[in-house]
């Protein structure tokens, strides 16, 4: 080819299937976080062309704004919440995988709500925690449990919890099929033997099919980890940040502080600060997760 010797053609071919991938992850990933920490250090309105140069102000005012710090803890609940999806979807992958009757029908109605649009999952709950006509609190009167009714989108200690549960209704059916999968592949006869040997149901689950799901439970650790704190759709179609702020994630009042506000400035200091927290979660999670398995 061209004259060119074969480890010559070779490094031709090998550069040329890079060259587009290197090329698209610059465009779409490398120049854009650089120039979102070039911004987070800026007082940028979105609109001027003169970019006024502020160091680490805006860093500043990240850990120092409590209204900043509040959203960031609205955040922490939904990842409380994530790490119960989790152990909900391996126990319904348990259940699931097992010699159940009709185990098919409740494979299809467990993955049935992940595969259902976010925007009509919303609206659905919207009907769902109504206060006046809300299924939840018509139910509660049925069961004469009134007390319990409540305002579940305008209590602020509440309505972090109720939309999070949303998200655990909506994913649970898709770690149930992750962990399935895996369950699967787990070969029959090494369950087998322990049970010959008198291993008991819990011992099963714990020094064998634990181990073995290890990989998978990293995956959706990581997945977790990541939409708990970057919680959007929920908070800005059900309660636009409300009541007074109790529902605002940080993800939420990110775009409220740079399409809002115009302060694209902080909101990009806020945006880099997630990035290295959630870099540093999922850091820590893999040590946690390596020294475990030694």
């Amino acid at each position: 080819m061209f004259g060119l010797s074969y480890k010559q053609q070779k490094m031709v071919i090998v550069c040329s299937f890079l060259l587009a991938p290197l090329f698209f992850l610059t465009v779409f990933s490398l120049y854009p976080a650089s120039y979102l920490i070039y911004l987070s250090l800026t007082d940028w309105d979105g609109i001027s062309k003169v970019k006024e140069w502020v160091g680490f102000a805006n860093y500043r005012d990240v850990f120092r704004m409590e209204d900043i710090l509040n959203a960031f803890s609205h955040n922490l609940i939904y990842l409380f919440w994530g790490m119960f999806q989790i152990a909900l979807g391996l126990f319904a992958a348990l259940i699931v995988n097992s010699r159940l009757k009709g185990r098919n029908m409740y494979r299809v109605i467990l993955f049935m709500p992940y595969i259902m649009n976010g925007v009509a999952v919303a609206y659905m709950f919207n009907y769902v925690y109504h206060t006046e006509y809300g299924s939840l609190n018509a139910m509660l009167r049925f069961i004469g449990l009134d007390n319990l009714t409540q305002s579940w989108f305008g209590s602020p200690k509440l309505v972090n919890h109720a939309l999070a549960f949303i998200s655990v209704w909506k994913y649970t059916g898709f770690n149930m099929v992750i962990f399935l999968a895996a369950l699967q592949s787990i070969p029959s006869e090494m369950i087998e033997a322990a049970r010959i040997d008198g291993a008991k149901r819990h011992q099963i689950v714990w020094h064998i099919i634990l181990p073995n799901l290890i990989t998978v439970i990293e995956l959706l650790l990581f997945l977790t980890i990541i939409g708990s704190l970057e919680v959007f759709d929920l908070p800005f179609l059900l309660t636009a940040g409300g009541p007074l702020g109790a529902s605002e994630t940080f993800v939420t009042m990110t775009v409220d502080t740079a399409f809002e506000f115009a302060n694209f400035g902080l909101a990009s200091a806020m945006s880099t600060t997630l990035m290295a927290v959630v870099t540093l979660l999922i850091f820590t999670q893999r040590m946690l997760i390596k020294r475990w398995e030694s």
